[in-house]
């Protein structure tokens, strides 16, 4: 594949048009004109480093600050690069995994990476392109969400005191002890309310009428102070984030140059969206987590296996480690072939998260079940206590305890619509009740053709 890569024109029109508009520094303006010729027209180009050739040739990258200076930079040592996560969540998720794999390729190729956990941000709230304020966590549950999420990134980085380990990080270590007025006065100053107010995320809220709290509106101040801190506490020159962060990237790279006078950079990856236009991490029963207790590796791998035709070539690409050619021929395979390449894709991304054994046993249970018409030993399980069932309980809430559907009313339509089985017979009773009796012996549960769950008494 030839490593090239040209910046769209749109993007290209807004970097000229709008960074003028917004009082950015005349420098980044600049740094985006080294991509194209006097004219503006986008021009190929050709990396130099390891690391920006892959972001390029995978289909991570969606836009760079400056890509020859970065290139420079990974070139001549470890970059120390961070991605922030705010700890909203008990799990990461598959939304997650893209910025996940970009850490792990960076440090496969001699980089540094930082996972930021946001203990401080969290207490804000990211208000980008959300139409409403996120629910404030206290302390412990903020503390309680990082340590579930701690435990995916230790499956893809490799942590320590090397150059090329990864450190994990809290913001809370210089935002919970800022002077307010000490921190308007060296920090706020540097901030246009006119240029915040234009960016999209921002804009995109008002424009719909909804209300955007003073509290979320210094969040991409915090943010912005991140990138600031991480370079003049750890060296830190790269902020990589999905495409939604670009305004906040931005914000920290001009902040980080006015105040300490550094050259850094931001690179983003593009929004991920399957090929019938849906965000990518969402199935029907609601967010794909990463953490195991959340989600078990059989319903993880299962999500994998059911990726489309045409999303299997990308998605090999971005979330596993086969080379790229590997990637482009299974991708290519039609018919029944193609699932060969999903088995192939379900089986390599459950492995990087959950271990080869997870994975093998995840492929052996979905053969039982789907080819043999059996129940398979690794089928996502409820277990009910007597004192759970009572006198009975409805086959409606059985559906939706074993994660089948996200609701009662969602369960009732799968089972009106003939899309629900009951140990692989048509259930067609959403009133049928079920007693502790019945579930001595587990009960196989069907939504469809591919999710099932087993039921029983514990």
């Amino acid at each position: 594949m030839d490593s090239t890569l040209k910046i769209p024109i749109a993007r290209q029109y807004r970097a000229n048009q709008q960074f003028p508009r917004l009082n950015c520094s005349a420098h980044l303006f600049r740094q985006w004109a080294r991509v194209t010729d006097a004219g503006g027209t986008p021009i190929p180009y050709h990396p130099k480093s390891d690391f920006i050739r892959i972001m390029m040739e995978r289909g991570f990258l969606a836009d760079c600050t400056d890509y020859q200076g970065l290139d420079d930079a990974l070139i001549n040592g470890a970059v120390p690069a961070y991605i922030g996560y705010d700890a909203t969540a008990k799990s990461l998720h598959v939304g997650h995994l893209m910025n996940i794999m970009v850490l792990r390729w960076l440090q496969k190729c001699g980089g540094k990476p930082i996972t930021l956990m946001g203990g401080g941000t969290t207490k804000v709230g990211d208000p980008s392109f959300r139409s409403d304020e996120r629910p404030l966590l206290d302390n412990a549950a903020i503390d309680a969400n990082i340590a579930g999420m701690q435990q995916v990134f230790e499956k893809y980085l490799s942590y320590g005191d090397g150059d090329s380990d990864a450190i994990m990080l809290n913001n809370a270590e210089w935002l919970d002890n800022l002077n307010y007025l000490e921190f308007l006065r060296d920090i706020g100053r540097h901030f246009s309310v006119n240029r915040m107010l234009s960016f999209e995320s921002v804009k995109s809220r008002l424009d719909r009428e909804q209300s955007l709290s003073f509290l979320e509106f210094n969040y991409m101040i915090l943010q912005a102070y991140d990138f600031l801190e991480l370079n003049r506490r750890y060296g830190c020159l790269l902020q990589m984030g999905g495409s939604d962060q670009w305004g906040n990237i931005v914000n920290g790279i001009d902040l980080t140059r006015r105040v300490l006078d550094q050259e850094i950079f931001g690179l983003t990856t593009p929004l991920l969206t399957t090929s019938d236009g849906r965000k990518m991490g969402k199935s029907q029963g609601g967010a794909i987590w990463l953490n195991g207790d959340m989600l078990s590796p059989y319903e993880f791998w299962q999500f994998w296996r059911n990726t489309t035709d045409a999303d299997t070539g990308k998605f090999l690409k971005i979330f596993t480690e086969l080379p790229v050619e590997e990637c482009d021929r299974l991708g290519a395979l039609e018919g029944s072939d193609i699932n060969a390449a999903k088995i192939i894709l379900a089986n390599e991304v459950t492995t990087l998260l959950h271990g080869a054994v997870a994975a093998k046993n995840a492929e052996a249970t979905a053969r039982e079940v789907f080819e043999k018409g059996g129940v398979g030993d690794d089928l996502p399980t409820l277990t009910l206590t007597a004192a759970d069932i009572g006198d009975g309980i409805s086959i409606v809430q059985l559906i939706v305890k074993s994660g089948l559907a996200g609701s009662g009313k969602e369960a009732k339509r799968l089972i009106t619509e003939n899309g629900a089985r009951y140990n692989d017979e048509p259930l067609t009773d959403a009133g049928l009740m079920v007693d502790a009796a019945t579930l001595a012996t587990p009960i196989k549960l069907s939504a469809g053709k591919k999710r099932h769950a087993l039921v029983q008494l514990g």
